[in-house]
C-alpha cells in the first residue's frame, strides 16, 4: 500500500505497547514521590526551603537504605520501560 493510505488508518495499540505505558505512567508517578520522600543530605535546594535541619538522628536507617532499593528498582523497570516503547516505535 502506498504510504499516503497507510498514514489514515488509525493505529491501534498493541498489548505490548499499553502495557509499557501504563507501567510507565505508573512507575514515573512512583519515582516522583519516592525521590520526594528522601531526607536532604546536601545543601542544595531543599535546605532553601527549609530542609536543611538536621535531627539528631540522622544517620544511614534500615528505611533509608530500603527506600534507596526501592527508588533504584522502580527506576531500573522506568528505564526498561522507556527502551521497550523505543524499541516498539522503531520496529513497529
Amino acid at each position: 500500500m502506498p504510504d499516503s493510505v497507510r498514514s489514515h488508518r488509525p493505529h491501534r495499540l498493541s498489548g505490548m505497547r499499553m502495557f509499557l505505558d501504563i507501567l510507565l505512567i505508573i512507575t514515573s508517578l512512583l519515582l516522583v514521590l519516592l525521590v520526594l520522600l528522601h531526607r536532604a543530605k546536601g545543601g542544595g535546594l531543599s535546605s532553601l526551603f527549609g530542609g536543611g535541619v538536621q535531627s539528631s538522628l540522622s544517620g544511614s536507617t534500615v528505611v533509608e537504605k530500603n527506600l534507596d532499593r526501592v527508588t533504584i528498582f522502580t527506576g531500573v523497570i522506568w528505564l526498561i520501560a522507556i527502551l521497550g516503547i523505543g524499541l516498539e516505535i522503531k520496529f513497529a
